[in-house]
């Protein structure tokens, strides 16, 4: 990836960064580090780089920034001597991030038990909420619903982790299949990384043994369905916007989601789901290419979107009026939307919906 990022960005600049992130010594520093990296994907963005790329670059250099605080924050606290690691989830860990994102995290350590787990993240709780605060200083939001390491719930043990993954498929109710579409896509960023893999493990085990669960879940994907008209045109809400998150790479990234759990695969990352559990779910090479396609399309029109409100001066969303995209962005954006119903008649098929 990196010599493609460098046809956009000087290797100076990019290297000048990896290198300061490397040797982050102090936490007060990250905040700069972060405005850097937001003005570095800006540039390429702007240069015209596809839509995965600029996303890929902002989640890469936002894991080696996260990680390096992660570390820093270890070491000023009197952690306990047993293996842990910090968890990347939701699109931070698919490395589909945008310029607009928030914190998903959580972290897993060894215990002998649950009475040793309760002794245990008593200690790592102090050390997950200085992180968390930090990377808030770093532009980071707080998660409005609290889905952080900070948070008690999302501090647990391998076997906490086990025993939580076992309820949401096994008793897959509303709520275990929204967590399912944050958690299940955990990467391990830092720490004892073995802990992530074999949590990985059992979560495959689990979705592939459980087809009932991949049903709600497919059943639950297709409810926003992709805004295209009876004319195959782009439907609009009443200001003549379309919500590219909800209605637009949602639909990719849950499909591609489904599809891995159903065929067992670790890929976490929406592109990589696609081309390694396609095929196992009945679409063809070209099809996948084609779907693959509008999904870097659509992560372009939004990261456009949010530098476009920057600009502005407006919060940035993901909110895109169409009128104003040129016409060939808009026939590209109405094929795109095409391949997300294609997509979802996929999933419709599959599990008889």
């Amino acid at each position: 990836m990196r010599s493609t990022i460098e046809t956009w960005l000087p290797c100076q600049q990019l290297t000048s960064l990896e290198a300061q992130l490397q040797n982050l010594a102090e936490p007060a520093e990250a905040p700069v580090l972060a405005g850097r990296i937001g003005e570095l994907c800006r540039i390429l963005a702007a240069g015209g780089a596809s839509g995965p790329l600029v996303s890929r670059l902002v989640s890469c250099l936002n894991d080696r920034l996260t990680a390096a605080v992660v570390r820093l924050l270890a070491r000023r606290h009197r952690l306990p001597p047993v293996a842990w690691c910090w968890l990347a989830l939701g699109s931070e860990g698919r490395q589909e991030q945008t310029f607009v994102t928030d914190q998903d995290n959580g972290l897993v350590f060894n215990a002998a038990d649950n009475q040793e787990a309760a002794a245990l993240r008593a200690l790592f709780l102090p050390f997950a909420e200085d992180v968390n605060r930090q990377l808030a200083e770093c532009g980071f939001a707080l998660c409005t619903g609290q889905i952080m390491a900070g948070n008690p719930a999302w501090c647990l043990s391998l076997d906490e982790w086990r025993e939580q993954f076992i309820e949401w498929v096994r008793r897959p109710e509303p709520a275990a299949l929204l967590n399912a579409s944050i958690f299940f896509d955990f990467r391990p960023l830092c720490g004892a990384l073995e802990l992530g893999d074999a949590l990985r493990k059992l979560l495959l085990s689990l979705t592939v043994d459980t087809p009932s669960f991949l049903h709600l879940m497919a059943a639950n994907a297709v409810q926003a369905e992709a805004p295209l008209n009876f004319r195959g045109e782009v439907a609009l809400d009443a200001e003549g916007q379309l919500d590219l998150k909800k209605f637009g790479s949602r639909i990719f990234v849950d499909a591609a989601r489904i599809f891995a759990l159903a065929a067992g695969v670790p890929a976490v990352n929406s592109s990589q789901r696609l081309h390694q559990a396609g095929a196992a779910a009945g679409l063809q090479a070209d099809e996948i290419a084609a779907v693959d396609g509008a999904f870097s399309h659509i992560l372009r029109l939004r990261l456009q979107q949010q530098m476009a409100d920057a600009t502005a001066g407006k919060a940035a969303g993901y909110a895109l009026k169409p009128a104003e995209l040129n016409e060939v962005d808009r026939a590209i954006l109405r094929e795109s939307l095409k391949q997300a119903r294609r997509l979802q008649l996929r999933l419709k098929l599959n599990y008889a919906l």
